[in-house]
Formats: C-alpha cells, structure tokens, sequence
C-alpha cells in the first residue's frame, strides 16, 4: 500500500522483508539474461570476484606477521639476519599490493565488454517486443511509460543486478573472513558489528522503495519533458517554432517540469540524508565503544601490538564492508525493481494475433474484400470510429472510399491490414475471415500508402527496397516502381540519383519535398506484388 505522496505507510513498512523476498525473485532472471549474452565473460568475472574477495584477508594477516615480526626484530641487536624475515612479508605485500591492482585492471575491461554484451542483446529484445506488439499499444500512454523504463531505465538494470551480486559476493567473503579474524578475540565482536548495521538497513530499503516509487510516478512528466525538449531541437518542427516564435512558450514549459523533478528529488535526497546520518551515528558509536575496550585491553598486556593490528584492520574494514554490502543491497534492490519493469514490458501479449491454424491466402484474389457491419474503437476511446460499417472491394477495380475528416477512412486501411481487430463484425478476403489467415501472408498481400508515410534516412534506392525487404530487389524494379510512382523525375536531379543519401541526420543528405517524399513512399507501395494497394488520402 502507498499513500497519495509516494511514501510508504505503517503497513508498507511491516511487509519490507516480503518486498525484499519478491525482488530476489528477480534474480534468475537477470542471470539469465546476462548468461544468454555473455557466458564466458560471466564466468571470468565470477573467477576474478572470487579472487579479489580473498585478497583483503590475506593482507590483514601480512600486516599481522608484518607489526609482530618488527617488534621481534628490533627487540634483538640491530642485525641484517633478523629483519630477513620482516623483508620478505614486505615483498609478499607489495605481491599481494600488484596483483590486487593487476585484477581490478583486468576486472575493469571484463565488466566493459560484459556491458556493452548485455545493454545490446537487452536492447535487441526491446526491439524485438516493441515490433510484435500490435497498433494498439501504440494508443495508449501507459504503454510509452512502459517502454520508456525498458529504454532507458532498464537495459543496464540485468547486468547491474548481477553485478551487485557479485560485488556482495566478493565483499561477503571478504566479510566472513574478517569475521573469522575477530572471533578469536570474542564472539561479541562480530555481533556488534553485525548488529551496528542494522538501522543503516531498513534506511537504505525504505529510501530504494521511495526513489523506485517516485521514478514509476514521474514518468509522465519526464516523458513530456522529452517531448518539449525534442520539439525544440527537432528538425521537423525547427520551422514553425521560429516562424511563430514558440520557443521561449515550449522552453517555459520545459524548465518549469525540470524545475518540479528537480525538487522533488532533492526532497528525497534531503530525506535520504538525514535517515543516513541518524543510522551512521548509531554504528559509530559503536564502533567507538568497541575501540575504547579493545585499546584497555591491549594495554593490559592481553594482546600484542600486531594483535591491536589486526584488530583495527579488520573492524574498521568491516565497517567499510558493511556499509559496502548494505549499498550492494539497495542497489539489488532497485535494480530488482526497475527489472521488474523490463520483464512486464518483454511479457507483454501482443491481441492481434495468427490464428491456431491458419487458412492459405487465396494465390489469386477473386472475390474481394467485404466488411460486414464493422463495429471498431481506438483503445481508451468512448467514440466509435466505425459503427455498423458494410462494404465490398470488388477484385480488379478501383474502389474509393470517401467521406468527412474523421470518418473513418484511415481506420477502414488499418484493419484491411489486420493492424487492428474490430469489435464485431467480420472482414472477409474472398469469404475467408481475416482473423483465419496468418497476419504475415495476409499482409504480404496488401501494400499501402500510408497518410503520413515515412521518411527513412536512406538512400532513394533503399527507400523503396524496403517496399520489399525479405528478397533481393533488381534495380530495374527500384526504378520501374519509382516511374509508375512519378518518383523517378525528382530522383534523377540529385547528385548520385538513387545512389543519394536522404534525409539531413546523416552527413550528405539531400532532402525532398513533401511531395516528392510522397512520390518515393508510392514507390515503395508499388514495388510490392500485392492483390491489393491501398491509398490513404493520396495528394
């Protein structure tokens, strides 16, 4: 439960273990998904934690000998001889010293192309959902907040996670050796350290909690933060923002929605901070109590200096550690939880879908197209974009459609194309529902113009290969489409003809006019050998 600010209340904080345990669920998940990208590179940077854990102890020890063997040394008569012992500890420290720097070096250049491995493959699979899906998706805002954590929150998220665990591995043995150093010196040592610990723990899940609430809440707003700062540096609107002078209106706009994140963020971090400060006060009062005691008790004579040594060493690294594992901790925790994001958005089920056992495309269309009293509305939509619609699209002839803006023209295309299902009704292709046949056969069978076609920054040639993008494409047919299109003219004047790069996102491109952009997109249309070509308000 959450109440209306973001912050959880008296029962969401009872239930913070139950949280803790969900978000672990995540973590097969993430594993799996850095396996699946980069195995070997996983198991290296496994070995190297493994390693890199161990270290640490071995130098408290060293330091131990180090401390014990110069108070040995220097209580006999000065000789070579007897510092022979303390020189080769130094050596084995300053091995131990290279080596630790040598593994976080390798580490380093494995965790980089670990990333660049993981952040890809992720990506490809938000590529991957954000084609299966269907048109509806595409109406609906909650699906663009959905897609905007899996773009930008969680790619990194996986191998982040995995990550955290491996760095709360190394440092927990890490920690369970320096726990094993003070025991010797009693059991109450590492509880107190254990203990000390715990208010810094509840502070960092509640405030991961808090920040992980507050981004699925923002969301909205950065994303229309997005939008103003894309209409003021986008080519497609440089024009009219000039022309009617809206940049400082969209800048306003812009500054005042950063200005309300900003603060609500800095709230957090305030908050944050005093939680932390208050739990830090706690282990170092701690801390301290325990030093006091361990001094008094070295200078009773019950332990020797390299002793009190070790004893600093491996409690204050234990502090180090701990509040280490504690940020290790929060970060799963939200990684786990921005995760949790991505895998809703890769689970989503597309409702458009092949039927369990399709019906063939007629090879030769006969009949037509019909609708029978098509009943259709646009997702989170009151209004009936089609109501008891009927028609029939005779084979071999024309059909123009006609009608008032928002008639439902543009709507009748995209369910000809199966890019939406209607309500009720059905849509028959020679007296076979639509709904029989495999979306891919249907829609090889039908090419479009579409209202506002795209522009691709390509070459005029690829612009209208992709009409056909599974085989390869002669460009005698590249050039007979452009001509039945009237695209061939316009093309011919640029600089390399259809060799030409288009579009002005990529050095050396030529643009065209709205038109003749217009022209190319028809081309694309008719390169493709369909039954049937639709028109959407050609001009």
């Amino acid at each position: 439960m959450t109440t209306p600010s973001g912050t959880p209340d008296a029962g969401a904080s009872a239930s913070i273990v139950g949280r803790v345990r969900r978000q672990m669920l995540y973590l097969p998940y993430a594993f799996s998904l850095v396996w699946a990208s980069a195995r070997g590179w996983t198991l290296l940077w496994f070995l190297l934690l493994v390693v890199q854990g161990l270290l640490p102890v071995v130098s408290v020890y060293l330091t131990r000998a180090l401390v014990d063997g110069l108070v040995a040394a220097l209580g006999e008569s000065v000789d070579l001889a007897a510092f022979r012992p303390v020189l080769w500890i130094i050596a084995a420290m300053a091995g131990v010293m290279l080596l630790t720097e040598l593994l976080r070096s390798v580490s380093t250049y494995v965790r980089t192309v670990q990333a660049e491995l993981v952040q890809d493959h992720i990506s490809r699979l938000v590529q991957a959902q954000s084609i299966a899906v269907d048109l509806r998706f595409y109406d609906s805002p909650e699906y663009f907040d959905s897609l905007h954590r899996a773009r930008y929150e969680a790619t990194t998220r996986p191998l982040a996670l995995i990550e955290n665990m491996g760095s709360m591995l190394q440092n927990g043995l890490t920690m369970l050796a320096m726990i094993g150093v003070l025991l010797p010196y009693g059991i109450w040592l590492p509880l107190a350290l254990i203990l000390s610990s715990l208010p810094a723990f509840y502070v960092v899940l509640q405030q991961r909690l808090r920040l992980h609430r507050w981004r699925m809440r923002v969301t909205p707003m950065e994303r229309r933060a997005y939008y103003y700062f894309w209409t003021l540096t986008a080519r497609e609107t440089a024009a009219e923002i000039r022309l009617f002078d809206l940049g400082h209106l969209f800048r306003g706009r812009y500054t005042r929605l950063r200005d309300d994140l900003r603060q609500e963020r800095k709230n957090l971090a305030q908050g944050q901070a005093k939680a932390e400060l208050l739990a830090g006060f706690s282990a170092l009062l701690v801390t301290g109590l325990t030093m006091a005691l361990m001094v008094w008790r070295a200078a009773q004579g019950l332990f020797s200096l390299g002793d009190l040594a070790l004893f600093y060493q491996a409690f204050t690294q234990g502090q180090r550690l701990i509040r280490t594992l504690l940020d290790n901790l929060g970060e799963i925790y939200t990684n786990s939880l921005f995760l949790g994001d991505l895998q809703e958005f890769l689970t989503l089920k597309p409702t458009v879908v092949d039927p369990p056992d399709p019906v063939q495309v007629p090879a030769v269309l006969t009949q037509g197209f019909r609708f029978d009293n098509v009943r259709f509305r646009y997702p989170d939509s009151d209004r009936l974009a089609l109501d008891g619609f009927s028609v029939t699209i005779p084979a071999g002839r024309i059909t123009a459609i006609v009608g008032m803006n928002g008639a439902g023209k543009s709507t009748v295309t995209k369910l000809l194309s199966r890019l939406y299902d209607p309500e009720s009704g059905a849509i028959t292709m020679d007296g076979v529902d639509l709904r029989a046949l495999a979306l891919a056969d249907l829609r090889r069978r039908i090419t479009m113009l579409f209202q506002q076609p795209v522009q691709y920054n390509a070459t005029a040639a690829e612009n209208i290969a992709l009409g056909e993008p599974n085989r390869e494409i002669a460009h005698d047919a590249i050039v007979q489409a452009a001509r039945r299109a009237g695209a061939d003219v316009p093309i011919e004047r640029l600089p390399q003809q259809y060799a030409t790069p288009l579009g002005k996102w990529f050095a050396g491109g030529a643009d065209l006019s709205v038109g003749e952009w217009q022209r190319l997109a028809l081309a694309r249309a008719y390169l493709r050998a369909a039954s049937l070509i639709v028109l959407d308000e050609p001009t």
